[in-house]
């Protein structure tokens, strides 16, 4: 099975890549563990710029996409490597009967994997201009109307409403 069969609302990235993005190659920015669910987000940037990108990203200049990643009723949590930058494939493996998935990141500079519910939702896409050294930048456009109103670049790591819902 392909990555998009387990998004819930895959029509985020489909408006923009016309397909789901292959996941083999991503920078993964942030890794957030949340005990409330429990859940796991990841926020990377996506190994492409869509070719129908917004107008306002182009005029811009903006060059790379980022966005999250959240799983949902996470266990077998395994983090045996976070050495920043780090990228690496996300691959999805379903197994057993109750809708059950394994998610492993394996690259350079990470190694996690958890087991999670087979369904996965995106959020908080963004764009920006890449600087040489890779960071991220200061100014993000956001795709959501909610998120371009509240923030102009990402929020500081404990702003609780962006990292965990």
């Amino acid at each position: 099975m392909t990555f998009d069969a387990f998004l819930v609302n895959r029509e985020v990235l489909q408006s923009l890549y016309g397909k789901v993005p292959d996941l083999s190659e991503v920078r993964i920015r942030s890794i957030n563990l949340n005990w409330r669910g429990p859940s796991v987000t990841l926020r990377v940037d996506l190994p492409r710029f869509p070719d129908s990108a917004p107008q306002e990203w182009i005029d811009e200049q903006m060059d790379t996409v980022q966005c999250q990643f959240r799983f949902l009723a996470v266990d077998a949590i395994s983090l045996t490597e976070w050495d920043p930058p780090a990228t690496a494939g996300i691959e999805m493996t379903p197994f057993g009967t109750e809708r059950r998935m394994r998610v492993r990141t394996d690259g350079h500079g990470v190694e996690f994997a958890f087991d999670c519910s087979e369904s996965v939702t995106v959020g908080h896409v963004s764009a920006f201009r890449k600087h040489a050294d890779g960071s991220d930048g200061e100014r993000h456009l956001f795709m959501s109307r909610v998120d371009s109103l509240r923030h102009s670049s990402l929020p500081a790591m404990d702003e609780k409403t962006f990292y965990e819902r």
